[in-house]
């Protein structure tokens, strides 16, 4: 299945996980928040939620300033 990482159509298997995903772009680092479709996944739930076919993923990292 196709989902939109980051803007960029990419492949991944059926039924891949928000956990998938992260650990096929560089791996579960602290200070990221992730959302799908527009909606924020707890870090809690990243290995339980599946993303849907076609899904907009995006992987945020936190920055600190002013």
């Amino acid at each position: 299945m196709e989902i939109k990482l980051n803007g960029k159509w990419t492949e991944f298997p059926d039924g891949a996980t928000v956990a998938d995903v992260l650990d096929a772009s560089g791996g579960q680092r602290p200070g990221i928040a992730v959302a799908v479709d527009g909606v924020v996944v707890r870090r809690g739930d990243w290995s339980t939620t599946a993303v849907p076919k076609g899904a907009g993923v995006d992987v945020l990292t936190a920055v600190q300033g002013g």
